[in-house]
């Protein structure tokens, strides 16, 4: 009796040891308080060696951050696994350590001081998903925000660095990516770069002005669970202060957060406990600072949100747009299935600004289900992924699965979990969300966006090749030749071609995908019925010889040359 006893307490340990990690994390829907208290902590205690079954609050931790960096895409468990091992031991061989898959010490101090990995042809993940939209923003990339790093994406990169005066490789590594995503990064359309300043390492004293402010370069761009000297400088800056008064650990979390917080506030700055360019060098390069007990600096003047979003109800379908050169949201970063309120409990239509409450995991007690990835929009409704019956992502309720695409929820916005995901990681505070059943039916788009089959055998979509990048259509221009007859279901870059026409024309307002399905039928039948053509919604070589009338005429026009007399002896 005594073995059976011990047998079913050390079955409780383990169970409460594996699970609470993940119970932590989730959030009831419903709950929408917003007083709870962040703060972590800190020790400058150094970190164990972690290795295969290890498990713990460090363990998730460490793949958390791998996750972040795009190593690691597994369950964020708290438990060491093969599959954590396998994402330490990339790490290690791209930062040129050994390729032990043992998380000591060294491993973990540099893993959590870098923010981006290197990324090149063949690379794939969130973090790409994230350059291509930046490059996209910056007018470098126009092909499609796949998340895998190919050719075009490789190109984009080029352009920028030569822009940037920077070694030209294709290859996304750190230094470039810390400056793609920093205030210095300029657009394609920008001016001519100048050679850029050397780093201020070394200290120089004016000899002119010997009082002058001591100022110190900014590396890097330092958040919540970094680390590394950057972040003692940083402490250590902040206790001079009077901000700061947390060990000088070289960790980045709760109480270091909270008091650049407080710096930020007081100094008229973004609030956000992130330490980026305008953050440190008004920490550490200019001497009009603003100590916690003086007289707070006006509030700093908002950047526009990067991303606006619009919810389609009538064609089941997620835009995301980012700013033109305009500062107008018309540049298309991301479509997405998804499956909206029904007609008895329908998504609420109108425009809603995103207050940034966002939740791993969320919990609908009225319904008893689970969802990932949930940003909220209203005290209502919010994005999120398909339905799980708990938390566990074998638990996914195939139903939700298979009816994206239709009406289906209570009223959210139900989404595959890498899209829920992306929204989770890159849309923030301030982005207005437009839901919206006016659109007109767009069935290109619905198909261009259709949801993959599923893999039961992990829950996950299969993976499906990647679409080539969007063809260059040139207006006036001779379209692809030789013309041949283009139907239902056809799908090339002739079709691409022809709805570009259709849509100079007139006649089409559909998206441009390449494939002929319903809108282009009905814009073909009515250029037909309009040209005294027979009504097929088929392209035949007669309609597209009347279609692209202009751009076949033959031979083009041409300005006569006029003689030009001999001068006299």
């Amino acid at each position: 009796m005594r073995r059976y006893v011990s047998l079913l307490l050390a079955v409780f340990l383990f169970t409460l040891t594996f699970f609470t990690p993940l119970l932590e994390r989730v959030v009831q829907a419903e709950d929408l308080s917003t007083g709870a208290d962040d703060t972590v902590i800190e020790s400058d205690e150094e970190a164990r060696s972690l290795v295969l079954n290890d498990m713990g609050p460090d363990v998730k931790e460490l793949q958390t951050h791998l996750a972040e960096l795009g190593y690691y895409t597994g369950q964020i468990s708290g438990r060491f696994g093969e599959s954590t091992k396998a994402a330490v031991m990339a790490f290690q061989k791209d930062f040129n350590l050994e390729e032990t898959g043992k998380a000591d010490p060294a491993t973990q101090a540099l893993m959590f001081a870098t923010l981006y990995r290197p990324l090149r042809i063949g690379s794939s993940g969130t973090d790409v998903t994230r350059l291509q939209t930046r490059l996209t923003i910056l007018g470098y990339y126009t092909g499609k925000i796949s998340g895998t790093y190919l050719d075009a994406t490789a190109e984009a990169v080029s352009a920028f660095q030569t822009k940037m005066g920077l070694t030209q490789t294709g290859e996304a590594d750190i230094d470039t990516q810390a400056i793609v995503y920093s205030s210095d990064a300029r657009s394609r359309s920008g001016a001519a770069v100048v050679t850029p300043e050397p780093e201020k390492d070394t200290e120089i004293v004016d000899g002119n002005n010997p009082d002058a402010i001591e100022t110190v370069a900014y590396k890097k761009r330092l958040a919540y669970g970094s680390s590394g000297k950057y972040v003692k400088l940083l402490q250590q800056r902040l206790t001079d202060l009077g901000y700061y008064e947390g060990p000088v650990s070289g960790n980045f979390q709760g109480n270091t957060r909270n008091a650049v917080k407080a710096f930020q506030t007081q100094n008229g700055l973004s609030v956000d406990g992130i330490v980026g360019r305008k953050t440190w060098d008004l920490l550490f390069n200019t001497a009009s600072i603003v100590l916690p007990g003086d007289t707070p600096a006006p509030a700093a003047t908002p950047e526009p949100v990067p991303f606006h979003i619009t919810v389609d109800v009538n064609n089941q379908v997620v835009t995301v747009y980012s700013r033109d050169a305009n500062g107008e949201y018309t540049v298309v970063v991301r479509q997405m299935i998804c499956s909206s309120g029904t007609k008895t409990n329908p998504s609420s239509v109108g425009d809603f600004v995103l207050n940034g409450r966002k939740a791993r995991w969320c919990f609908f007690p009225k319904w008893g289900d689970y969802a990932q990835y949930w940003t909220q929009i209203t005290s209502e409704i919010a994005f999120h992924s398909v339905i799980y019956a708990r938390v566990d992502t074998m638990s996914l309720s195939l139903k939700s699965y298979n009816m994206l695409g239709k009406r289906a929820s209570h009223g959210c916005i139900r989404l595959l979990v890498s899209d829920a995901k992306w929204i989770y990681d890159n849309v923030g505070k301030g982005t207005v969300v437009t839901i919206t059943d006016k659109l007109p039916q767009d069935p290109e788009l619905q198909a261009a966006v259709a949801k993959p089959a599923l893999n039961k055998r992990n829950m996950l979509p299969v993976e499906t090749p990647q679409p080539t990048s969007e063809p260059v259509y040139i207006s006036g221009a001779e379209p692809p030749l030789p013309l041949e007859k283009l139907q239902k279901n056809s799908s090339s870059e002739a079709v691409y071609w022809l709805q570009k026409k259709l849509t100079e024309l007139g006649y089409y307002s559909g998206t441009c995908t390449g494939t002929y399905l319903a809108g282009t039928i009905a814009a073909v039948k009515a250029f037909q019925k309009d040209h005294g053509l027979k009504q097929t919604g088929t392209a035949d070589v007669k309609t597209l010889e009347v279609i692209y009338e202009q751009e076949l005429a033959s031979p083009k026009p041409t300005d006569t040359p006029v003689p030009i007399s001999t001068p006299a002896p």
